[in-house]
């Protein structure tokens, strides 16, 4: 749970409930994302917390798709939180070479931002709206604002609704499944040959 009083410049932001969000969000993660490299999804959260489930939530939406070019860590069965965040990183390192990491976490900030979602190069800050000291994640960030911070932010995400968090949660997986596939017809038509020997092997 990281907190978003400001936004920059370079972020993007979207509101969940435009009928348009996960096209757009979906071009602008096509145009951010090296094309060539695999990314890994860092979903951040917890299923303890309505407010803070936002990122497991779309990395089991996630778990349940066929997807190539897309790594994913954190889901509602397994999730990546305070308590495993540097194990899980160090795994990632380990496992993956110089790997670029797409963190998705909630996020709180003002009331009139609710339901918006940002995305932006960078990283975010696990933790940052409960006081916690964790390491940033990511060279790019989703964030989704589930509800209003700066005051009793434990009672508040609590008190989240479960509706707004699954929406948005939704609506952030359809635009990676979506940005998956257009990566994936961007990949054949630079490299055709490569793929069709890539997919025959995988048959084979």
């Amino acid at each position: 749970m990281n907190r978003k009083d400001k936004f920059s410049k370079s972020e993007y932001r979207f509101q969940s409930d435009d009928p348009l969000m996960c096209e757009q969000l979906s071009d602008r993660l096509l145009e951010a994302l090296p094309v060539n490299r695999n990314i890994i999804i860092v979903c951040i959260g917890t299923d303890r917390s309505t407010g803070d489930a936002l990122g497991p939530l779309v990395g089991s939406m996630l778990r349940d798709q066929s997807m190539q070019s897309f790594h994913v860590y954190g889901t509602l069965e397994e999730p990546v939180h305070a308590l495993n965040l540097n194990e899980t990183m160090q795994s990632i390192h380990r496992l993956h070479s110089k790997p670029v990491i797409l963190a998705v976490d909630a996020c709180l900030g003002k009331k009139a931002s609710i339901g918006s979602i940002v995305f932006g190069k960078g990283s975010l800050t696990p933790g940052a709206a409960l006081n916690k000291d964790l390491p940033a994640v990511g060279d790019y960030h989703i964030s989704g604002l589930v509800n209003v911070g700066g005051f009793m932010e434990y009672v508040v995400l609590q008190n989240t609704r479960l509706h707004l968090v699954m929406n948005m949660s939704a609506k952030i997986a359809a635009s990676l499944r979506l940005t998956e596939a257009k990566r994936m017809n961007e990949r054949l038509r630079n490299h055709p040959y490569q793929n069709f020997l890539a997919a025959t092997k995988k048959q084979q």
